[in-house]
């Protein structure tokens, strides 16, 4: 299949070629794959140290329900999140899982060495071969000086992105870098016959862009914009795909908030608690998550009450029935293969709950039992 020609975030220059075309989406599946995404969320009334354990019990529950990825979120000095380190996380729940992929959503790149990320994560393919996935993001996961203090050179970290991801691709791989670096012939150990499943993640056209380039999955997260800008950077990714060995074809995913309960009446008493934090990240204030009586308490403004009234209206909660029906809609839109669950409850309980009701809505260790049969038979 002959490459696509069109934006280079190396800022190589094309020759010849006619021009692009816009790349077929890939076929709906009503099979479709459900995914998490956890943030490892601080609540109010618990110590953030018991969110990163509540992750590590959540991805058990989830692999035994049949979902087939689990991704930690990278963030840093945020009173809402405690996941500041996936990768080791992800060792923890690699160590006490045996079937589920486990990766990062994502490795803020910029903020590191490629050549230390590589090698952390051939170590976590060396603890879980196989179910590894490395997925990279561009955004800094924080403040401004946040990034300075994790990087010293982060006002143009940002502009070695692409490289950073060429060199990464090539470590991980095992391959030399290209000709003339000068850490071309050094190795990322340990070695071995599996490599990471790497994604690219975004909220924007940039990182679309990225992922066709170096023919990798994209991630485009859905739950960051509320859907603005899905169709446009979708489209870009497969219009300009690049393949590569491993992704001969564009694999496009979803990451969206959502939350099922038994009842309509307690999936909104529930949500009330992300309406009350969404009020305070829109205005750039990022606090532990409050819980439902909290955000009862609160007195709103008619402002806020507008503004809360426009979030229901694009929020994916409600019971099992509703959820499922609104979230292979999306897929069906959007022609993905998958989509990666976020949901950030006050009450643990209540969010493993969810996770069960969907995955019963979508039918997952059937499923999974299904795909593991496939590879059986096919050995």
């Amino acid at each position: 299949m002959p490459h696509r020609t069109g934006p280079d975030p190396l800022g190589k220059t094309k020759c010849g070629g006619s021009a692009a075309k816009p790349h077929p989406p890939p076929h709906f599946l009503s099979t479709m794959k459900l995914s998490v995404l956890d943030q490892s969320t601080v609540v109010t009334s618990r110590s953030p140290d018991t969110s990163i354990r509540e992750s590590i019990a959540l991805a058990q529950h989830c692999e035994a329900l049949g979902y087939s990825r689990y991704w930690l979120a990278e963030h840093h000095a945020s009173q809402s999140q405690a996941g500041t380190a996936p990768e080791i996380l992800i060792s923890a729940i690699a160590a006490t899982t045996t079937r589920i992929r486990v990766g990062s959503a994502g490795v803020m790149l910029p903020h590191y060495s490629a050549l230390k990320v590589a090698e952390q994560f051939r170590v976590l393919e060396a603890i879980a071969p196989g179910r590894i996935d490395l997925g990279l993001g561009r955004a800094p996961g924080s403040d401004g000086r946040t990034a300075f203090a994790l990087n010293p050179l982060a006002e143009t970290a940002v502009d070695h992105f692409p490289a950073q991801i060429r060199d990464l691709l090539a470590w991980l791989a095992g391959e030399k870098l290209v000709e003339g670096h000068p850490f071309r012939d050094i190795i990322a150990q340990p070695q071995g016959p599996t490599t990471p499943e790497v994604w690219m993640l975004g909220s924007s056209d940039y990182g679309a862009q990225v992922a066709a380039y170096f023919g990798l999955p994209f991630c485009f997260a859905h739950f960051i914009t509320d859907g603005r800008g899905t169709a446009e950077a979708l489209a870009l990714y497969r219009q300009y795909y690049r393949p590569s060995a491993r992704y001969p074809e564009p694999y496009a995913a979803l990451c969206v908030w959502a939350m099922a309960a038994d009842t309509e009446t307690e999936a909104a008493r529930l949500f009330t608690s992300r309406e009350l934090w969404r009020l305070g990240r829109d205005r750039g204030i990022f606090t532990a998550l409050p819980s439902p009586e909290e955000a009862a308490a609160h007195d709103y403004t008619e402002a806020e009450l507008l503004r809360i009234a426009r979030l229901r209206e694009r929020a994916f909660y409600g019971t099992p029935e509703v959820v499922g029906t609104r979230l292979r809609a999306l897929g069906d839109e959007h022609n993905v293969e998958e989509i990666a669950i976020l949901t950030t409850l006050h009450d643990p309980q209540a969010r493993r709950h969810s996770y069960t009701l969907l995955a019963e809505e979508f039918e997952l260790a059937s499923a999974n039992f299904s795909s593991t049969m496939r590879e059986i038979t096919a050995r």
